[in-house]
């Protein structure tokens, strides 16, 4: 399995803890950066991973930020990207068993050591369940499909 990871300048040292870990898990990885804790800004890093993955050149992504909402939000703008920010096991292992998660986002300042590795094998080890959850993942893929990035839903009531 090749994983593509990343982070801004908050999440290099986890992203390198949890590189470490992913290799020596066997894994194949592809680092989009960053190299060190220069200032960087979160969407270059966090739009190149989810490209690779959404372009199938990597299985699965991680993302790092300070809080992982930047990198969440995102990933998500790329179609085809479901990616989860996550603050514990369980949220990992729904993520994939329920959303199918494709990019795991992961909160550098808030979360330790010891439970980002857990997260991360949770993750990676867990199964998408499919069935009802499927259907449910074909209406968000029917969406990304039938609307371009900006254009509103038809049958939206909101106003503004």
């Amino acid at each position: 399995m090749k994983i593509a990871i990343g982070s801004d300048h908050r999440g290099y040292e986890a992203k390198e803890r949890i590189k470490a870990l992913l290799m020596d898990m066997g894994l194949e990885i592809a680092d989009f950066g960053v190299s060190g804790k220069q200032a960087a800004d979160y969407p270059d890093t966090g739009l190149a991973v989810a490209e690779s993955v959404a372009a199938g050149q990597a299985d699965r992504g991680i993302l790092f930020c300070g809080s992982g909402i930047g990198m969440s939000i995102t990933a998500n703008k790329v179609h085809g990207i479901r990616a989860a920010l996550c603050h514990d096991e369980l949220t990992a292992q729904m993520a994939k068993r329920h959303n199918d998660a494709n990019v795991l986002c992961l909160p550098a300042d808030l979360v330790g050591d010891a439970l980002m590795q857990g997260i991360v094998r949770t993750w990676l080890s867990a199964e998408f369940e499919g069935g009802r959850h499927a259907r449910r993942l074909e209406k968000i893929a029917q969406y990304e499909q039938n609307h371009p990035a900006g254009c509103p839903h038809p049958e939206s009531t909101h106003t503004g």
